[in-house]
This record gives structure tokens, C-alpha cells and sequence, in this order.
């Protein structure tokens, strides 16, 4: 799926208390790509993460997956879109503390009333290693199980596209490489698009391709 992104701007306020947060940004990704967005906080790049995945509507600009302009869907469409084109992986892992680790995996299909497959959840919590924890609750995980989790939810619904926002940031760094080691190892045997968002350099460094945002101005840092 090829993601374009023409000129987004995101600005809030008016006049003097007017911020421009993004600042028309242009972006392709392409099919498989590897992308790190590194900013020092209040740079934008959670405002163009939440752009880029619909989350949120611009200013101005366009975006379009395969030459469809997202922001024309209506909020059912791309919430549909998005349950079942999109990951999303965040620094708060975001699970339910009532329900199991296995129940919180399956939450976007039951969200979209599909029937879960057995085989691929299998296959997921053996290479995420959460074969022996599915049945067990959030508090009863470590934060790195836990992100695994996460990572399993978001990975669920065969999704084209993953997006992370500081997927490590309430980690230890041990817990933190292991986690970026398994989502580098997903995209490359299942083919997935992954966008990170990261104030972190060795995060980033990890990525194909690398972009800097400052003050809501994207750029692209040269490979070599």
C-alpha cells in the first residue's frame, strides 16, 4: 500500500496564540518501507503519526492510501479503514485490565465482528514469545510481555501498516531492544510497513529510512 502525504499542516488557534504544529509536510512511504520520525518532545511528530494514520484531520493537505484520499471517508469508513489496514503500537500498552492477554489480541476483530484465525494467533504468540502467557492478565506480565501483547493486538487483523509511537518509552533498555528486535524481525518475514516514532537515536537508527522533525518541519536525513 503506498502512503502520500501532500502538504500536511496541522494549526491550532489563531492569530497570536496560533501554533502551527506540522508544517506542510510531504512524505511518501512505500510498501515495506522501515521509517523512523525522531523529534525532541513538542516537535510534531506525534501530530504527523496521528495525521498519517487518520487519527486526526489536517489543516490543509492531503493524504492518500493507493490514491485514496482518507480524510474524504466518513468517520465509519476510516474507522473501518483503519481497524483493518492499520496497526497502532503506543508507549502505553493500552490493554484491558480485566481481560486476558489472548482477549486483548483478538479486541480489533471482535471490534470488527470477525472470527479469529487459531492458526495465525498461534503463530504469533510463538514468534512474539507468548505461547505459555495468552491466558494471563496484564498485571500478571512484565512491561516487555506486555508490549508483546500490544504488538500481537496491532498485528492481529493482518493489518498493511504498523504505526509505533515510542514503542519503548516505558521499557528498560534491555526490554526496549529486545522488543525493537522482534518488530524489525515481524516487518521483514511478514512484509509489514513500519513507522516509528521515537526520540530515541539507536531506535531510529534502526530504520531504512530516517526523518527529523523540528518545530513541525519534516525532513528526510540522507542515507550515508
Amino acid at each position: 500500500m503506498l502512503i502520500q502525504a501532500k502538504g500536511l499542516s496541522k494549526i491550532y488557534g489563531n492569530g497570536e496564540n496560533q501554533v502551527v504544529a506540522l508544517d506542510k509536510a510531504n512524505l511518501t512511504i512505500a510498501p515495506g518501507d522501515f521509517i523512523s520520525i525522531i523529534g525532541p518532545s513538542g516537535s510534531g511528530k506525534s501530530t504527523l503519526l496521528h495525521l498519517l494514520s487518520g487519527l486526526d484531520h489536517p489543516t490543509s493537505g492531503s493524504l492518500t492510501y493507493d490514491g485514496q484520499e482518507i480524510y474524504t471517508l466518513s468517520d465509519k469508513e476510516l474507522s473501518a479503514f483503519r481497524r483493518r489496514q492499520m496497526g497502532f503500537i503506543f508507549q502505553q500498552f493500552n490493554l484491558l485490565p480485566v481481560l486476558t492477554a489472548r482477549e486483548n489480541i483478538l479486541m480489533p476483530l471482535l471490534l470488527d465482528k470477525k472470527q479469529p484465525d487459531e492458526g495465525y494467533l498461534n503463530q504469533l504468540a510463538e514468534l512474539l514469545g507468548l505461547r505459555d502467557r495468552l491466558n494471563h492478565l496484564p498485571h500478571e506480565l512484565s512491561g516487555g510481555q506486555q508490549q508483546r501483547v500490544a504488538i500481537a493486538r496491532a498485528l492481529i487483523a493482518q493489518p498493511e501498516v504498523i504505526f509505533a509511537d515510542e514503542p519503548t518509552g516505558n521499557l528498560d533498555s534491555k526490554s526496549g531492544g529486545e522488543v525493537m528486535e522482534l518488530l524489525k524481525g515481524i516487518r521483514e518475514r511478514m512484509g509489514k510497513t513500519l513507522v516509528i516514532i521515537t526520540h530515541d537515536n539507536r531506535i531510529a537508527a534502526a530504520a531504512d529510512r530516517q526523518l527529523t522533525i523540528m518545530d513541525g518541519v519534516l525532513s528526510e536525513v540522507a542515507a550515508g
